[in-house]
């Protein structure tokens, strides 16, 4: 795997200009205030009392503001590391002082009610981005409180997401309270009964402006733009700030309802631009309708990731059925899922449509009214019945709704169509094995009624949180090895707990579950006869998003201490930040019974490429598809949708600009990362203006006016 190569600058001595600027400063500054105008000198030399006397004649206002400032800084202390930063704290003073302006036009004893509510919104602002962050890297949206219903969903999953540090940023509102009580009890708020608000509004609010400017003067066109865009959110809360990205943010959550008011003419040209420029071809070479008129089955693989097809726990291998099937049929080595916060639902939206997710919220929740182009859609066109299957609630993510949209004819959900029995609940719900076995059953039926069908299975065992496989063969994780007693001298076995109990050893039994559920299914859809017509494609829908700290772990495991190596340890290997991201892979896998391709395809892949590869095997193609057949590409490259990249060459972070060569001796020029990351933007942009302003349907509409009118 890949490691991230560190080069350290150490500053050896300072310039002699530099250390005798800085010995005569203290005197430049005398003469500096010394040539001041009066008014200017005496400002500066009442500056300290009149911000005492301001500090105690307005206390709330002022704990408000640095309350804000300081939990502001120490979010982006634990997320981004830039605290000391500029820019960021200019932006959000700014922000928090206009806020905290408009105190000031409700009477002193009602001020309290307006900055409580504040101190406790920005502070709710705070911990849950960096609860979000922690576990996806990435801030989160308004746009989610529409799918927090989702939440409840994954029951415990909260567990795995909350840390210590994420409770730091609650002092505020409790100190807040406090003090308010504490001036009350003195009689504070009597004394400025007769205060003139409006004056103090004013100034309160000209501060904010003033430090507004301030900041909006170290801003650049680029800046303005990835604010807009908002897909780069790394970039957006390191440059403007957590509380203008949040209110950029409410606004950009708001686009499903204004979209069709502001922006279509532009996001048009883009997208025929785009599609003039890069036309979807249809495909041609030998894989070209294999598999036409062939029935088809999809799973949907919760959460499996690509390494645990070659990943053994004390000599049991957690995917071996995984790792057959791969064996036998193409396997896609370097594929990718490009999902956002709608996790799964974004996956099986792009695995659709090949199109990337919603740049705010999620397209099953926010955007479910538009058109799509969609493999069920376009198979449809060729007589075949499609369908869908999951063991939860058809309402999780909208499915129900969102289904129909995607041309599925029936979804068969845990609430209508499958028996649950208590002893076949796991984890979130039914377990796979019976969701299987009680989808061969279905599908068995569906096969006597119809002569060609699409099915997609999706998987739900191996769903965070992971929960122990409580009465399930379980995988042994303790780390077993020999060690010699100090008092006996004897050589005896030590078990230690290893992995037992963590939450990358709970993932792992979890896997190995679904794993055997898909043999197992695999199995019974032969002795049924069901895969004598078959495609099966396999694929991830996205990582596990477990923490890097629980590879780390894994990876530098110390046996003797029971612990993880110490980072000075000659022996400590960091799984850094490009370890982590290049391990998101999750495997693809087309494979039938009558034909054993034995391919392994290295190059890189996404998801937004399945449409493209398996449609020109199908013999179906969409004009729209953003991804390209594997097999009539050389250009590899796959975008995530915060502008991040990858090819066979690199691994690019758009977030931080910095990225890694995937093999040692390859030489790139700046031309190649200017060209893919202006090539991951516009693919960015184009997909995203394609669902919030309905442009597939608009187009369409469009062409069907001027074959009227000819």
């Amino acid at each position: 795997m890949a490691k991230e190569k560190k080069n350290k600058l150490k500053i050896k001595e300072i310039p002699k200009k530099a250390k005798s600027f800085i010995k005569a400063l203290p005197n430049k500054t005398k003469v500096f205030i010394k040539n001041l105008p009066d008014n200017s000198k005496k400002f500066i030399k009442n500056f300290p009392h009149n911000t005492k006397v301001f500090v105690k004649n307005n206390p709330m206002f002022t704990f408000f503001v640095i309350s804000n400032l300081i939990n502001s800084i120490l979010l982006r202390a634990f997320t981004v590391k830039n605290y000391a930063s500029i820019s960021p704290i200019l932006a959000d003073a700014a922000f928090i002082l206009i806020i905290a302006s408009f105190s000031y036009l409700f009477k002193p004893k009602n001020r309290f009610k307006y900055l409580i509510t504040w101190e406790i919104i920005l502070t709710l602002v705070c911990l849950i981005n960096s609860m979000y962050y922690s576990n996806y890297v990435s801030f989160t949206s308004f746009s989610l409180i529409a799918t927090s219903v989702q939440i409840f969903g994954v029951g415990d999953a909260l567990e795995n997401v909350v840390e210590i540090k994420d409770f730091c940023y609650i002092w505020g509102p409790i100190i807040f309270f406090y003090l308010n009580y504490s001036l009350k009890k003195r009689g504070h708020f009597n004394n400025f009964e007769n205060e003139k608000r409006k004056t103090k509004f004013a100034q309160a609010l000209a501060a904010g402006v003033i430090i507004l400017v301030c900041f909006l003067l170290t801003v650049t066109g680029t800046d303005i733009s990835r604010l807009y865009k908002q897909w780069n959110r790394e970039y957006v809360v390191m440059k403007f700030g957590i509380y203008i990205y949040q209110a950029n943010d409410l606004v950009a959550s708001l686009k499903p309802q204004i979209s069709p008011l502001f922006g279509y003419d532009a996001a048009a040209k883009e997208f025929r631009d785009y599609y003039k420029k890069y036309p979807s071809e249809e495909s041609d070479n030998k894989y070209t309708d294999v598999f036409k008129g062939k029935n088809v089955i999809v799973i949907h693989a919760e959460s499996i990731q690509n390494f645990l097809l070659d990943t053994e726990i004390n000599g049991t291998e957690i995917a071996p059925n995984l790792k057959k099937l791969a064996s036998e049929g193409l396997y896609f080595s370097n594929f990718y899922a490009q999902e956002s916060v709608g996790t799964s639902s974004d996956s099986e939206f792009t695995f659709n449509t090949s199109l990337l997710p919603a740049s705010s919220g999620t397209v099953f929740v926010s955007y479910w009214d538009r058109e799509y182009v969609t493999i069920p859609k376009l198979l449809k066109g060729n007589n075949y019945y499609t369908f869908s299957m999951h063991a939860n609630k058809p309402n999780f993510w909208n499915r129900e709704v969102m289904h129909k949209k995607l041309g599925y004819d029936k979804f068969y959900s845990y609430t209508n169509d499958f028996e649950i029995k208590d002893e076949d609940i796991l984890g979130l719900g039914l377990n796979d094995k019976s969701f299987f076995s009680q989808a061969t059953d279905k599908i068995k039926k569906i096969n006597n009624k119809h002569d060609n069908w699409y099915g997609v299975l999706i998987m739900l065992t191996n769903h965070t949180p992971f929960t122990a496989l409580d009465g399930q063969e379980t995988l042994d994780l303790t780390y077993k090895h020999k060690k010699v007693n100090e008092e006996t001298g004897t050589e005896e076995e030590v078990v230690n707990d290893y992995l037992t109990d963590t939450i990358l050893g709970n993932y792992f039994e979890t896997a190995h579950y679904a794993d055997a559920a898909i043999g197992e299914f695999v199995d019974k859809l032969d002795k049924e006869g069901l895969l004598d017509n078959t495609v099966l494609v396999i694929y991830g829908d996205h990582d596990a998003k477990i923490k890097r700290s629980e590879y780390d772990y894994y990876y530098n495991y110390d046996p003797e201490t029971d612990s993880k190596l110490d980072e000075d340890d000659p022996k400590y290997d960091e799984f850094t930040k490009y370890d982590y991201e290049l391990n998101r892979k999750v495997p693809f896998i087309i494979w039938t019974k009558d034909h054993k391709y034995q391919k392994e395809i290295k190059d890189v892949m996404g998801m937004y490429d399945i449409l493209p590869t398996l449609g020109n095997m199908l013999g179906i193609h969409s004009d729209y598809a953003l991804g390209h057949d594997m097999f009539n590409t050389d250009d590899h490259f796959v975008v995530f949708p915060n502008g991040s990249w990858i090819t066979n060459k690199m691994y690019y972070d758009n977030q931080n600009g910095e990225g890694i060569l995937l093999k040692e001796g390859d030489i790139i020029s700046s031309d190649y990362i200017e060209k893919y990351t202006a090539r991951a933007e516009q693919e960015v942009t184009v997909s995203n203006d394609i669902i919030v302003h309905d442009l597939i349907k608009k187009t369409r509409e469009s062409e069907e006016i001027k074959g009227e009118n000819k």
